[in-house]
C-alpha cells in the first residue's frame, strides 16, 4: 500500500511501460472515477463528465487525430532545434506512444460542461480549476491500482472531430485532456529530478 506521499511523488507518465496487451476491467475504471468524483471544484458545481473509451475502431479514429497533431508537434519542436538528451528522450517516449496510441487499453477523456473558451477569465479558471483536479484525482486512483496514465492534449487540436467520433455535444462540453490508461510493465516508480525548493519559494513577496 502506497503512502499518500509515495503516491504524490511516483505517479508518472506512462509511455513505453505500458502493458498495451492487457485490458483493464471497466469496475477498476469505475473506481477510479468515483475517487475522482471527490475532487474539489468551484462552488461545488462539479461540472464533470468522463467518456472512456474502449472500442477498437474508435479508438483508432482517434489516435488517427492524435498522431496528425502529434506529427505537426514534432516536427515543430524539431525545426526549433530543441534535441537536448533530455527533449530526446521525451520525444521518443511519445513517439513510441503516439505509434501504439490505438492500443491502448483505455482512453479517459474527462470533459467540462459548457464551452470554456466562451467565458470570461474567472469563469475559465474555475471550470479548468474543477476539472483539472478530477482529472488528477484519476491518475492518482489508477496509480493506487497499478495502472499507469499519461496526460495528453494533442487530440484537442482536433477537439470538434474527436467529439463527432464520440457523440459528444462539442457547442455544450469542452474536452480537458485524453488519459491514456493501462496496466504498466516492469518495476514501480521513483520521484523524478526536480529542483530545488529554495529557489522556487517566494515569502511574503516576489
Amino acid at each position: 500500500m502506497l503512502t499518500p506521499d509515495e503516491l504524490l511523488t511516483t505517479t508518472r507518465a506512462v509511455r513505453k511501460r505500458l502493458d498495451f496487451d492487457r485490458p483493464v476491467p471497466r469496475e477498476v475504471l469505475e473506481e477510479c472515477i468515483a475517487v475522482a468524483l471527490q475532487a474539489p471544484s468551484a462552488s461545488n458545481s462539479q461540472p464533470w463528465s468522463f467518456v472512456v473509451v474502449t472500442d477498437a475502431e474508435r479508438k483508432a479514429a482517434i489516435a488517427e487525430w492524435y498522431v496528425k497533431s502529434y506529427d505537426a508537434y514534432a516536427d515543430a519542436r524539431l525545426a526549433a532545434g530543441e534535441l537536448d538528451p533530455q527533449t530526446e528522450r521525451m520525444a521518443s517516449s511519445a513517439r513510441y506512444l503516439a505509434d501504439r496510441f490505438h492500443e491502448v487499453p483505455a482512453m479517459v477523456i474527462p470533459c467540462v460542461q459548457g464551452r470554456l473558451e466562451k467565458r470570461p477569465a474567472d469563469g475559465q479558471a474555475a471550470g479548468w480549476g474543477s476539472i483539472v483536479q478530477a482529472g488528477w484525482s484519476f491518475c492518482l486512483a489508477a496509480r493506487a491500482r497499478g495502472l499507469g496514465t499519461c496526460w495528453t492534449t494533442l487530440h484537442l487540436t482536433y477537439e470538434r472531430e474527436v467529439a463527432e467520433i464520440l457523440g459528444i455535444p462539442y457547442a455544450d462540453v469542452t474536452q480537458s485532456c485524453l488519459l491514456t490508461t493501462g496496466y504498466f510493465t516492469g518495476e514501480t516508480f521513483k520521484p523524478a529530478p526536480r529542483g530545488d525548493i529554495s529557489g522556487l519559494i517566494h515569502w511574503d513577496r516576489w
